[in-house]
This record gives structure tokens, C-alpha cells and sequence, in this order.
């Protein structure tokens, strides 16, 4: 027998392929206001079978550690290997080369140069070191006092010709979880108010938006600075779930005084540290508060056309700064400011945010009249979803002192 195709039988056989003309509008309300919650939105997300999202972070290997015990009176001598106390020696392995810019070669050939050393193997935190670039017209290097915090630097690996493999490469991610929290508003309509004329063309369309609006503005918030959590409420056994924010999952920070002049140099110490010594984009997004953009405007106060170009992305409008290391793509959060956080900021790596999603964002339409309950129809909305950092230290916090 056959059937008659309608959206009852779409949604039964393919569910998700009719969308609520609620759910197909939400990326257009009021972009600019929420952006984090737009930009997850516009990049994509991934489907959670779980309230609970457990990922995998990962970041590449530090590029340097630094000594943690003082070496003095110590006679470095060419052959022969020397200990170097690191404060991490998990990130050095066997066949790599260090640069240690602290020792320099005092005459010969290489008069001047910092002393390069060949691993030739680890024990914990300790690396036996050949010295490389000592020779003939040099032979031995007097270390007087080599400080605690001196720098050892990561370099390449250095194999021999018959050498077929080497140590492997090891950076381990690290396993994180966060939990999907369930949002939701509800609007009702009186049957009467919504056969009546309105002066002003107000319909329940019209609420719905204003709902989303609001809606969206409270899971920015979570979103940014949410704390994860769960809790039993009442005398159920029921749980809430609270997502944890993305402000508490980076390591990485910047601070600037508020009683001093934020400077066009301060901006350009601000991009080394949001774009060097990570893996991450050379465009980059910068979400601030009333605060933090005042001041940036303010170093740029004779050079207006630093903040001339403008461009919209994932619907929202940035100016743009660029600058050796990068660009930023500059952007007023009012989130900051509702959150006592307006000096504040947030640079973050769109290529390097997820957003995974439980429930979709969804419109459920309800008659509380045909359920005798009240003369009313109502919409409910919901979604239950978090976001995570994939690469934490490619997003960088701003705060101010």
C-alpha cells in the first residue's frame, strides 16, 4: 500500500531532515552578541551519544626546558658525554640535539657560538650529552656557573648514515571530559491573545525570537565561563549537569596593568604570546570586553586605519589587526561585560574549538488547551551541548591586574 509523504512519516523515517523554521533561524539572530555560541554553531559540531563528552587534548612537544640543578666548575671535553639536569626530560629522547645558549665557546673556530649537544641518552630528568661543536682548535669548555632556569633547547634529530630508525615520537594527549548541559526556554500564548489584532504586528514568531535571543545569551555565558559540575537536586536522584567554560580549559594567559598605558607595543607583546611558541592558526580571534577594547583603541588613537578594515565571518563583524605574528580578528563581547570581566579577553583558534551536541537545538510545540492543563499554546526550546579546546594552549586568557 502506498503512503502519502508527509512531515509526520519525514520525521519518522529521516529524522532531522525537517528543521523548525525556529532552528533554521537561530544562526541569524543576533550574531554579534554571542559569538562563541555563533562560531561553534557556523564551524560545525559533533554528535555526542552521551551527556558526558570525553576527547583527547593534545599539544606539541615544549621546544625547550631549562636546568633545575646549577652546574659549576664542570670541564665540558669534546667526546666525551656530560650530565644535564632538566626540569622535563620527557621531552627529549635519544638522537635529538640541544642548544644550550648559556655556554658559549670561548675561542677556536666556533668562538662565540652556544654549545650544541648530541643526546646520546636519557635517564629521567637527566640527558647524557655529547658536545658537538667542540674540535681540534677547542677542545674543552670550562662551565664557572651554569644557573638554575638556564634554557636547554629542543633541535633536530640527528641520525647515522646506516641508521634505519630512530626513537619515536611521543606526545601523548591527555584525556579530558566535560558535560553537555541541557538548555531550554518555553514560550506560551493565550488562544485569545493570539486570535486578537495586534497594533504592532507582535506574533508568537516574534517571542520565540526575543526567547532565542535570551536563550542564546545565557549558554554564552556557560560557554565561556562555566564551571563543570553535577549536582543532586532535592530529594531525587535526579542530576543537573553544568558544563565547564573554555576560560578555565587553557593554561595560557596574558596580563596587563589597568593603571598603565596600554601601548601599541603591549598589543604587539599581546600577539607574540597568542600566536608563538603553540601550534595553532596565524588568524586568530580576540573576544573583549568594553575595557580591554578601549584600551587597544586607544593605543592605536593615531592610527586610526589600523581599525579601518573591517570583514564579517560566521555572520559577525571584526576589526582587524595584523601584525608579524598574526591576525587578530577583534571583536566586542558583551559577555565579558555582564560577567564583571569587561577588562578582560579571550583569544581563541576557531580551527581548535569543538562544540559536541546531545540533544540538537529543537522547537517542541505544545497545546496546554488540548491537554486541558490551561487555554494556552506553547514552544519549548531546547539544546544540550558544551564546548571543548582541543589544542588548549593555541587560546590564550587575557586579564587585566
Amino acid at each position: 500500500m502506498s503512503q502519502i509523504l508527509t512531515t509526520t512519516l519525514t520525521n519518522q523515517l529521516a529524522p532531522g531532515l525537517l528543521r523548525s523554521e525556529v532552528d533554521e533561524r537561530i544562526a541569524k539572530i543576533r550574531p554579534s552578541s554571542t559569538p562563541l555560541d555563533q562560531i561553534s554553531r557556523m564551524v560545525g559540531a559533533r554528535k555526542s551519544d552521551s551527556m558526558r563528552v570525553d576527547y583527547y587534548s593534545v599539544n606539541t612537544k615544549e621546544g625547550r626546558s631549562e636546568v633545575i640543578r646549577a652546574i659549576r666548575g664542570l670541564i665540558i671535553s669534546a667526546g666525551t658525554a656530560f650530565t644535564l639536569p632538566v626540569k622535563d626530560g620527557a621531552i627529549f629522547s635519544e638522537t635529538e640535539t640541544v642548544l644550550i645558549p648559556a655556554l658559549a665557546i670561548p675561542d677556536g673556530n666556533n668562538k662565540g657560538q652556544a654549545l650544541v649537544g648530541y643526546i646520546s641518552s636519557v635517564d629521567g630528568n637527566d640527558l647524557s650529552v655529547l658536545p658537538v661543536n667542540l674540535d681540534e682548535s677547542c677542545t674543552e669548555l670550562t662551565v664557572e656557573n651554569l644557573a638554575v632556569g638556564a634554557d636547554v633547547i629542543r633541535m633536530g634529530r640527528a641520525a647515522r648514515e646506516l641508521d634505519v630508525q630512530t626513537a619515536q615520537y611521543v606526545a601523548l594527549p591527555k584525556k579530558a571530559y566535560n558535560y553537555c548541559q541541557i538548555f531550554k526556554s518555553q514560550i506560551e500564548e493565550s488562544i485569545y491573545q493570539r486570535l486578537s489584532d495586534k497594533e504592532v504586528g507582535w506574533n508568537f514568531t516574534d517571542q520565540e525570537e526575543v526567547a532565542i535571543m535570551d536563550m542564546r545569551l545565557g549558554m554564552e555565558k556557560s560557554f565561556l565561563f562555566g564551571s563543570r559540575a553535577r549536582i543532586k537536586v532535592g530529594t531525587t536522584d535526579d542530576e543537573v549537569l553544568f558544563t565547564g567554560g573554555i576560560w578555565n580549559q587553557t593554561r595560557q594567559s596574558y596580563s596587563y596593568n589597568t593603571a598603565e598605558a596600554f601601548s601599541h607595543d603591549d598589543l604587539i607583546e599581546l600577539s607574540r604570546k597568542a600566536f608563538s611558541g603553540r601550534s595553532g592558526s596565524t588568524r586568530k580571534v580576540l573576544l573583549a570586553g568594553s575595557g580591554l577594547i578601549e584600551v587597544i583603541s586607544k593605543a592605536y588613537a593615531g592610527t586610526p586605519a589600523i581599525f579601518s578594515e573591517k570583514k564579517n565571518v560566521w555572520g559577525i563583524d571584526f576589526y582587524l589587526v595584523t601584525t608579524k605574528f598574526g591576525t587578530l580578528y577583534i571583536h566586542h563581547s558583551e559577555v565579558f561585560d555582564l560577567c564583571g570581566k569587561e577588562n578582560c579577553g579571550m583569544v581563541i583558534d576557531p580551527d581548535y574549538i569543538t562544540k559536541y551536541v546531545h540533544v540538537p537545538f529543537s522547537a517542541d510545540r505544545i497545546s496546554f488547551r488540548k491537554q486541558g492543563v490551561r487555554n494556552t499554546e506553547g514552544v519549548v526550546l531546547t539544546e544540550a551541548s558544551c564546548i571543548v579546546l582541543r589544542h588548549p594552549d593555541s587560546h590564550l586568557r587575557i586579564e587585566a591586574e
